[in-house]
C-alpha cells in the first residue's frame, strides 16, 4: 500500500520528504520527489526516528516561529529535537510541534484529506458532415440540452453560466456565453437563451462539433412544482436572464438603500434578484443605541424625496441668483439654457459626515426642489450655509431632476 501511494505521489510531482503509514501501520516510506533518479526508500518497521535523525527539522512542517527559536537554540535536525524531552518541549514551543513530531515518528495518526477537483459537467455532438445553418444549429442544440439537463441532475447542480463551443473545420471556435441569475435546469429556458443569440455564431466553411460547457454551477435539490395554475409564483429569473444576455448584466441592476445622509453615498446598486442586506452588526452590552425602542426609519425618508436617478456627478451652475442665506434660486443657467424658477421648496440640510474625512467636517450643503417656467423640476444645492465660510464656497450645483 505504501509503495502504491508513494509511487502515486511521485507521478503527480511532490517535491517534498514525507512519511507514509500502509493501512496496518507496519511500514513507513521515506521519498524525496520531483526528480526521477531520487528514488525512493521503504522504512522498515521501527526505524523511523533513525531515518528521519539527519533532516532538518523545517520537514516537520512546523511553526516558522518555532523553527526559528529552535535554530537559535543550536538544534538543527530532527534527531536533535527527538533527544530532547517532551514535557519541556510542549511547555515551550507548544503542543503543535510535538504533535508534528509524533505525527512523523508513527506515535499519532495523520489521516490525509485527498482534494478531489469537481468534474466538469458538458456534452459534446460530433457531425460526420460539417453543418453551417442556424435551423441545423438549433436542431441540434434542441438534442444536447437536454443531455445537459440531464447531467445537472445526477450532479445535483444548476447551471448558472453556459458556454456553447463550435468547433469550425478551419480550427477557429465559435464560443457563445450565457449567464443565469439563479441556478436552473429547465431545458426550454436554457434553449431560448441560446437560440435568441445563434447570429453570433460564424460558421465559415462549417461546424463538425457542438459542444455545451457548465462554466460554472451552484447545488441545486429537487424543484417543486405547482399543479394548479393559481399555486404558480411569480418568477423574474427568465426575464432577468433575457435582458441581462441581450444588454449585457453590467447595464441590469436594482438600487438598494444605504445608511447615509449625503445623496450619492444613500444608494448602491446590487444584482436583480439579490436578497435584501441584512444588518448583522452587533451591538456591544453597554451600546447606548440599545436604549432606543423606536422602529427603524427606512434610509430613504418619504418626507424628503430623492429623484429617480441622480447625475453621475454633480453640475455646476452658471448666473445664479438667490438671496442669502436661506432663499432658492431665483433664475439659474444649465448646460448652456437659463431657467426661471417659479416655484420652489427648501432647504433641506445636509451635513458632511465627519467621520470619514475630515475636510468634510464643516461641509454643508442646501438642498432645493425648484420648478422652472416649463414645468421641469431640479434637485439642486448649494454648496455652504451662507453665513459661514468654512462650510462651502456658496457655489450652485445640479444633483438630478424629478421626472
Amino acid at each position: 500500500m505504501a509503495r502504491r501511494i508513494v509511487r502515486l505521489l511521485a507521478r503527480i510531482g511532490f517535491t517534498a520528504r514525507i512519511a507514509i503509514a500502509d493501512s496496518a501501520g507496519a511500514a513507513w516510506a521515506l521519498a524525496r520527489f520531483g526528480r526521477a533518479e531520487d528514488g525512493v526508500a521503504i522504512c522498515p518497521t521501527g526505524t523511523q526516528e533513525a531515518a528521519l535523525a539527519a533532516l532538518p527539522i523545517a520537514a516537520l512542517r512546523a511553526e516558522p516561529a518555532a523553527i526559528e527559536l529552535l535554530r537559535r537554540l543550536g538544534i538543527e535536525r530532527i534527531g536533535q529535537l527527538v533527544a530532547m524531552p517532551r514535557a519541556p518541549l510542549a511547555r515551550r514551543f507548544g503542543a503543535a510541534l510535538v504533535t508534528r513530531l509524533d505525527q512523523a515518528l508513527a506515535v499519532r495518526d495523520e489521516p490525509l484529506a485527498p482534494v478531489i477537483p469537481v468534474e466538469a459537467i458538458a456534452v459534446v455532438q460530433r457531425f460526420a458532415e460539417p453543418i453551417a445553418t442556424a435551423e441545423a444549429i438549433e436542431h441540434w442544440l434542441a438534442m444536447l440540452i437536454p443531455r445537459l439537463v440531464t447531467a445537472l441532475a445526477e450532479a445535483g447542480r444548476g447551471a448558472r453560466v453556459v458556454e456553447l463551443v463550435a468547433d469550425r473545420i478551419d480550427g477557429v471556435p465559435q464560443r457563445l456565453r450565457i449567464g443565469l441569475a439563479r441556478p436552473s435546469r429547465d431545458g426550454a429556458h436554457l434553449l431560448r437563451l441560446i437560440v435568441r443569440r445563434i447570429e453570433e455564431i460564424a460558421p465559415g466553411f462549417g461546424i463538425d462539433a457542438l459542444a455545451l460547457h457548465v462554466r460554472r454551477a451552484d447545488p441545486l435539490g429537487a424543484q417543486p412544482f405547482a399543479e394548479r395554475l393559481e399555486e404558480r409564483t411569480t418568477d423574474l429569473a427568465p426575464l432577468v436572464d433575457a435582458l441581462a444576455n441581450r444588454i449585457g448584466d453590467h447595464r441590469l441592476w436594482r438600487s438598494r438603500p444605504v445608511e447615509s445622509d449625503v445623496p450619492e453615498r444613500a444608494v448602491a446598486t446590487v444584482a436583480p434578484l439579490d436578497p435584501p442586506a441584512q444588518d448583522m452588526t452587533k451591538r456591544k452590552v453597554d451600546d447606548v443605541r440599545q436604549l432606543d425602542r423606536s422602529p427603524e426609519l427606512h434610509p430613504w425618508h418619504h418626507r424628503w424625496p430623492r429623484p429617480v436617478r441622480l447625475l453621475r456627478r454633480p453640475e455646476q451652475l452658471d448666473h445664479v441668483i438667490a438671496e442669502l442665506p436661506d432663499q432658492p434660486p431665483r433664475r439659474f443657467s444649465w448646460r448652456g439654457e437659463m431657467h426661471r424658477v417659479v416655484r420652489a421648496d427648501g432647504p433641506e440640510r445636509v451635513q458632511g459626515e465627519w467621520w470619514r474625512r475630515a475636510a468634510e467636517r464643516h461641509g454643508v450643503r442646501d438642498y432645493f426642489q425648484v420648478e422652472d417656467e416649463a414645468g421641469q423640476r431640479f434637485w439642486l444645492f448649494r454648496r455652504g450655509d451662507g453665513e459661514r465660510g468654512e462650510t462651502g464656497d456658496l457655489a450652485w450645483f445640479m444633483h438630478g431632476a424629478f421626472g
